[in-house]
């Protein structure tokens, strides 16, 4: 009976080893990689690692190569299909070229985020994220 009851605990990647895979990190990033390996608290090791970024229609890497996650900042994991990986209709270029539409599209959701912030806080009485009340 057991055995029906879905995995929901990091046993559940076990499917996911040696497949390239998306991961969206709590800070924004989105790296895609080979998982190689994971442990019980879903830290994951990433083979021949990029970092995406995009703008528009636009997309560009940086090369990262072995990398190594700590579970509690990955927000999604997801498997790549490598058959429809080619038919994104994105066009690669250098990341210098999009590294500053990037930091500046970075800043802009820190000011607005910083914005629902304070209003949240003066008008609602919520506490700022990182402040007084915050656990951790």
């Amino acid at each position: 009976m057991d055995s029906l009851i879905p995995f929901t605990t990091s046993g559940s990647l076990v499917d996911c080893v040696d497949r390239k895979m998306l991961v969206i990190l709590r800070d924004g990033r989105k790296l895609h990689g080979v998982l190689r390996s994971y442990d019980q608290f879903a830290n994951l090791v990433l083979e021949d690692t990029v970092e995406r970024i995009y703008h528009e229609n636009l997309f560009a890497e940086s090369w990262h190569g072995l990398f190594l996650i700590r579970g509690e900042n990955v927000v999604l994991l997801g498997e790549i299909d490598l058959d429809r990986e080619d038919d994104i209709p994105l066009r690669q270029v250098e990341y210098h070229e999009l590294e500053p539409f990037h930091k500046s599209a970075i800043e802009l959701k820190k000011q607005n985020d910083d914005a629902k912030s304070h209003i949240l806080y003066k008008q609602k009485g919520f506490c700022k994220e990182g402040g007084e009340g915050d656990g951790y």
